[in-house]
């Protein structure tokens, strides 16, 4: 089974940004980043992808989100 992977602490590290930085550009509580860079979300909220896309410029949201396989199926 394919697994949806969330990029934002890669995106991050890449810009130079903290987490705390992102949250304040965003305008979303720095706990929703902080599980969003972890990998700690089983709900996605579209307004908090929409938000942080923008803060971050990004031209397409597969900049931030991607479907892997699944190690077990690798």
């Amino acid at each position: 089974m394919r697994k949806i992977r969330i990029k934002l602490s890669e995106i991050l590290e890449e810009r130079g940004l903290k987490q705390s930085q992102l949250a304040e550009m965003a305008d979303v509580r720095p706990n929703a980043i902080s599980n969003l860079c972890r990998g700690y979300v089983d709900r996605l909220s579209i307004e908090h992808l929409e938000k942080i896309s923008d803060a971050l410029q990004l031209a397409s949201i597969n900049e931030l989100i991607e479907l892997e396989n699944d190690k077990k199926d690798a």
